[in-house]
């Protein structure tokens, strides 16, 4: 079973960057991963993902531009980089791992709190 762990949450203000850490264990150079957000009374939104290879990257239209995701799977690390937060930014995020490669998410983090005040 993946295990799946975010950090680097926090509270910042309007404007500032922000990094995620997502760590996910077993084999995870052939990983599909994603970034995942969900704010109070809202229901589950897709942030970015990144292929195995880091060939393929995907952005929600709410954060393309301002938000950057990439890897290390010799650390068998994630990073989500965000930059130029906004207080609609303010949501749970949390991190999924797709071990079997077919964009399908199978194991999830417990996530982590990302609140922007403005």
């Amino acid at each position: 079973q993946v295990h799946v762990v975010e950090s680097g949450g926090g509270l910042v203000q309007a404007g500032d960057s922000l990094l995620l850490s997502c760590t996910a264990s077993g084999n995870f150079r052939i990983y599909n991963m994603g970034w995942f957000r969900q704010a109070p009374g809202k229901e589950r939104e897709f942030v970015a993902s990144i292929s195995w290879s880091s060939i393929s990257i995907d952005y929600g239209p709410s954060v393309e531009g301002r938000f950057a995701i990439s890897r290390d799977n010799a650390k068998k690390t994630v990073f989500l980089q965000m930059s130029s937060l906004k207080s609609e930014d303010t949501a749970v995020y949390y991190c999924a791992a797709d071990p079997d490669s077919d964009w399908t998410y199978d194991a999830w983090g417990q996530g982590t709190q990302v609140t922007v005040s403005s």
